[in-house]
């Protein structure tokens, strides 16, 4: 397999529980180096699932999107970083103070990224308009994104959609990880702000992360080559 590629693919343990997180890190064996824990395994395991994880030698991308008060999220960053992972995720509307309190704590610890969320791909114009943003989508994303750098983030989380348009304008070394990544061929009821691995990547993505389409798959460590074999097409 590709050393590159698998360096891109993160799989998501959206479970709750952490036997099913280690059947499943089990079942993928060396096809996968990089999970995301987020908000659900978290809250029912604590941070010991990310320690045996690291203990694997497989890389931490830990999703809690933090939202508080900036000597909170600072404090945040330090167990983050404590804990071995690689990416932790802030909310960029948690504002400027709370950014740089973010990048700030992160400077001191070798290794860590701190990624900012954008528009969550969930929401919709609708759901902007009734908290009173009268932006559009892609230009909301736009402008957090780039208050994000300048704030020292290492990188923001977006949709598939919004990728290539935050790659042209923030900086070569800015992270952008996309979720809402679909397999090839799907027909997911609600296609919107979603996109296949290599669609992603080719828009400008460095990582893509992919849950159910590999978890729950009959054969998740063949669902994850055959991504893995997408993932190194789109790069050459």
């Amino acid at each position: 397999m590709d050393a590159a590629a698998r360096e891109r693919l993160i799989v998501a343990l959206d479970l709750s529980d952490r036997e099913s997180a280690r059947a499943t890190v089990r079942t993928l064996g060396d096809a996968v180096g990089f999970y995301k824990v987020g908000l659900q395994l978290f809250t029912a395991t604590g941070p010991d699932v990310v320690r045996e994880l690291i203990g694997q030698g497989k890389q931490v991308f830990l999703d809690l999107k933090l939202h508080e008060i900036p000597n909170s999220v600072a404090a945040a960053i330090h167990a983050a970083a404590e804990l071995g992972v690689a990416m932790v995720t802030v909310h960029a509307t948690g504002g400027r103070a709370m950014l740089s309190a973010a990048a700030q704590a992160a400077a001191a610890e070798p290794g860590l990224r701190v990624l900012a969320v954008t528009v969550v791909t969930s929401l919709t114009v609708e759901d902007l308009r009734e908290l009173g943003i009268r932006a559009g989508i892609g230009t909301h994303a736009l402008r957090l994104a780039l208050l994000a750098q300048a704030c020292g983030c290492h990188g923001v989380v977006c949709a598939p959609t919004e990728a290539q348009m935050l790659r042209g304008v923030l900086a070569p070394g800015q992270a952008i990880v996309t979720p809402g990544v679909r397999p090839p061929g799907s027909e997911a009821l609600d296609q919107a702000r979603t996109a296949t691995a290599a669609q992603a990547l080719r828009a400008g993505a460095s990582h893509v992360v992919v849950g159910r389409p590999i978890t729950r798959a009959a054969d998740p460590r063949g669902a994850a080559l055959a991504l893995l074999d997408e993932i190194t097409a789109a790069m050459n």
